[in-house]
């Protein structure tokens, strides 16, 4: 029989073993966390960032005159894109304002801007281009697609895991006060100085943190992905997804699309012997829905398609930085409304997700989302940066500084379930969990004096 281990040194071994896993999740997450907090704090202020990029295209009319109809402005977009065909036209805000309009070939979009009197392009850029485009992959998958998406994810589940282990560390264990707990202890030390600010603003951002981390994984591929499957699975998928899945999955829309769109007017120039056009085989059908989008009160922006298929309905969608204000509807090429989607008639989860994703881009409550947000990222900046430098104070000459630890470390079937439902929820998790299992237990036999160096717990 094994002698009975104390219950005192049995909360000891948890602790360390806790500690641990906060230190190695903390060194793998804290670039990561730097990277998202840098890129998402820019993202959160879109909305001010493309009001002063794209000035110079309003109130571009100085004075009275006619305008030009939209089947004029599109055709005049698409002329200046060659080979390209109309995918979307966005109702202008004011009627002074230039006309933006969307066109691309295959999965490639190009937004261009016309004068809607005298219909010359204004300007013209790749829509993957645009500087908040390139600052949203840079967030979302570091402009390395499928790959890049499933590095941040990977990491947005250990930070999950960090967090989580860090409030078991930061609760108070035989504290006499609030201070060094609730509020930091500024002026006993640089030791208890590090240690407080990195524990006291844990405890205040981690769950705004784990907030942002929860909606923001819908956008990741692989999570998304996930995340269709069950859905589908269980029968509460509903309609087209409001949100991406990663730029890969974006491109795979865009391009079918385009597709159904080239073969439908290729088909009904080939049946009245006519050279396929690049805008609707109907000209007017364009101005007709456009007047019938003006008159639904949809928040702005609101973006006009044509149809992907013969006979097919005109799609009206408000693309309103605050999701929840979303709402869609179908119209026929003579202007006659077919029927309206408000936001609130959607599934349930699709509301939950949207209301998530508007909170996470700071987009729900203006100006007042947006701080908190930015707090919350300021939170999490100042947690890598005091982390960094109690690793380096406290770190041994010739090693990595992992905390030690009593081994065995018997396992309890709590910690099992819990581990066993975070990889459940968070598949790359579980994924990323067992390499590294296995690379702990085959490095540190291969090479035993990196497991030295690493801290690894021996027989």
């Amino acid at each position: 029989m094994g002698t009975e281990i104390p219950a005192e040194m049995r909360k000891e071994r948890w602790y360390r073993a806790v500690w641990r896993w906060h230190f190695y999740a903390g060194l793998f997450c804290v670039p990561f966390v730097l990277w998202l907090s840098v890129t998402g704090g820019l993202y959160l202020f879109k909305p001010q960032i493309e009001q002063a990029l794209y000035a110079p295209y309003r109130n571009v009319v100085s004075g009275p005159g006619p305008r030009l109809s939209p089947d004029r402005i599109a055709a005049q977009a698409v002329a200046a894109v060659p080979g390209s065909m109309l995918h979307k036209y966005v109702l202008p805000r004011s009627p002074a304002d230039a006309v933006e309009v969307l066109v691309g070939k295959g999965a490639g979009e190009m937004r261009v801007w016309v004068h809607p009197q005298t219909g010359a392009v204004l300007y013209k850029v790749p829509e993957e281009s645009r500087f908040m485009r390139v600052v949203f992959r840079l967030h979302g998958e570091l402009l390395s697609g499928n790959y890049g998406s499933a590095l941040v994810e990977t990491a947005a589940c250990w930070t999950v895991v960090m967090l989580l282990t860090g409030l078991f560390l930061w609760w108070p264990r035989g504290a006499s006060g609030l201070a060094g707990v609730l509020y930091p202890r500024l002026l006993r030390g640089k030791t208890l100085f590090w240690r407080d600010i990195h524990a006291v603003t844990g405890l205040w951002i981690s769950l705004g943190a784990l907030f942002l981390i929860a909606t923001g994984l819908p956008w990741a591929n692989a999570w998304g992905d996930y995340f269709r499957q069950v859905r589908t699975v269980t029968g509460t998928a509903a309609g087209q997804q409001d949100w991406s899945a990663g730029s890969s999955a974006e491109a795979h829309q865009r391009m079918a699309a385009d597709a159904g769109m080239r073969a439908m007017m290729s088909e009904h120039a080939e049946h009245h012997g006519m050279t396929m056009r690049h805008l609707p085989a109907n000209p007017a059908a364009l101005d007709a829905v456009v007047g019938r989008a003006g008159g639904l009160g949809f928040a702005h922006p609101v973006e006009v398609s044509p149809p992907t298929a013969p006979d097919g309905p005109w799609q009206v969608r408000s693309q309103a930085e605050n999701r929840p204000m979303r709402d869609s509807a179908e119209v026929a090429e003579d202007g006659t409304l077919i029927g309206i989607e408000r936001y609130s008639q959607r599934h349930w989860i699709d509301r939950a997700v949207g209301y998530g994703v508007a909170i996470h881009e700071g987009e729900w409550r203006g100006l007042a989302n947006q701080l908190v947000n930015l707090a919350v990222l300021l939170g999490l900046v100042t947690l890598c940066l005091s982390s960094v430098v109690l690793w380096w104070r406290r770190k041994p000459e010739a090693m990595l500084g992992a905390p030690a630890t009593f081994a065995p470390l018997r396992h309890s079937w709590a910690l099992v379930l819990l581990v066993l439902l975070m990889a459940l929820l968070m598949p790359l998790f579980g994924l990323s969990l067992g390499l590294v299992v296995l690379a702990e237990w085959s490095l540190k036999r291969l090479v035993p004096r990196l497991g030295q160096w690493m801290g690894w717990r021996t027989a």
